[in-house]
């Protein structure tokens, strides 16, 4: 906080400052120390990670080397190691539970499924704590986004890789042109060596993957910001001698679409799959109509692909427009693969996902990003974020294999 006082107060709030850390009271610190009401970034040590498969795991990993972390779940992870972090089980449902357990702590992070994010947002927002989610789900991001408009803390959804880090890449290209034409992102979490018809394995939530499939895509086309449908808008990229399809799906963009209405011509969100997927996918829930029971599509599809170890995560985005009148084209393209943090080998889709929100929640602490209020991913700078601990290792991750 950028707050000037006099000498007698500067002693009067160091005097506070300890009195109050000695009664392990950081609710009260807040409400001495911070007359704005807002969460004071001085006192922010302890962090809440919701869901502790993969990503949540490493998600708390990372942050354990600056904060004091408490892993929440409803059984405790059995990992062949130990996670450095206390680790306690509960009912993320439970109102009253997930209460009493984030009063004492100063942000919370889920990375739950994306029907479970709303209740925990609304419990964060009316503690007046720091919020943070993996969410592509766009309603429950407009609900989020709703509640920031009062909120104590940050409330920043959409923090891992899509949407997240693709928009805060597209972001940075689309910074260097004096004028845009047009901003393409595409994303791909896939298997290493696929194999199957499907050529797939769901490396991060199956119910998620399916919620982008179904539902509709913001996107700006022609100038015209507009809904556009799932699974359709195929297209082929070359990428390192390899051939794949790419195709739209929801919920990559965030708030893009927003950001640069009137500014673009074309702006466009499609996710990376090996040739063939996308029309096993469309087959599936729409021929037979499984998008009316996405219970059991999920059921299907988890047991039919279970996640791999060796996967790769394709980052490629495009920006065309003109620098001093002059027609360009910029493109970020990186393959990432599994990665050793901590003397444990993580998958690409988890180490990617963890390090994008983690970054974010550095940013936020070292008062880089504002501490109140809702964070766009694209208003985020890309150089900022390589600098802290966590993305960083989005640079480290560039050189393995």
């Amino acid at each position: 906080m950028n707050l000037d006082f006099s000498d007698d107060q500067k002693f009067l709030q160091s005097e506070a400052r300890k009195f109050l850390e000695k009664e392990d009271s950081i609710k009260r610190s807040r409400n001495v120390l911070d007359k704005s009401g807002s969460v004071d970034r001085d006192l922010w040590e302890k962090i809440v990670a919701l869901g502790l498969g993969k990503v949540g795991a490493l998600v708390g990993v990372l942050l354990s080397k600056q904060y004091e972390v408490i892993g929440v779940d409803r059984q405790k992870p059995h990992y062949d190691f130990q996670l450095p972090f206390k680790v306690i089980e509960g009912d993320v449902t439970d109102v009253e539970f997930m209460t009493n357990l984030l009063k004492e702590n100063e942000a919370v992070v889920s990375a739950l499924p994306y029907f479970l994010n709303k209740s925990i947002a609304k419990i964060a927002h009316d503690l007046g704590i720091h919020y943070f989610d993996l969410t592509e789900d766009i309603e429950t991001t407009n609900y989020i986004r709703e509640l920031s408009k009062t909120s104590k803390g940050v409330m920043a959804p959409q923090c891992g890789l899509a949407p997240g880090v693709i928009g805060i890449i597209g972001a940075n290209l689309a910074n260097e042109f004096t004028k845009l034409r047009d901003i393409e992102l595409r994303v791909g979490a896939l298997p290493r060596y696929p194999n199957g018809q499907m050529a797939y394995s769901f490396t991060w939530s199956p119910a998620g993957v399916i919620n982008e499939y179904i539902n509709d895509a913001e996107a700006i086309h022609h100038g015209e910001r507009k809904m556009v449908t799932s699974l359709n808008g195929f297209e082929y990229i070359n990428i390192g001698g390899l051939e794949f399809e790419a195709f739209t799906t929801s919920g990559g963009l965030g708030t893009m679409c927003e950001t640069y209405e009137g500014k673009v011509d074309t702006l466009n969100y499609k996710s990376i799959r090996y040739p063939g997927h996308g029309k096993l996918m469309k087959f599936l829930i729409s021929e037979l109509i499984m998008k009316d029971d996405k219970e059991t599509l999920t059921e299907i599809l988890e047991n039919a692909k279970p996640p791999v170890k060796e996967d790769v995560v394709y980052i490629y985005a495009v920006v065309e427009g003109w620098k001093n009148e002059k027609l360009f084209r910029n493109e970020y393209y990186k393959a990432f693969f599994p990665m050793e943090i901590e003397g444990q080998e993580w998958r690409a889709i988890s180490w990617t996902t963890a390090a994008s929100i983690a970054a974010v929640i550095e940013l936020v602490d070292k008062g880089d990003l504002p501490n109140k209020g809702f964070i766009k991913q694209e208003e985020i700078s890309f150089e900022a974020f390589k600098k802290t601990k966590s993305g960083g290792l989005y640079e480290k991750g560039d050189t393995v294999r």
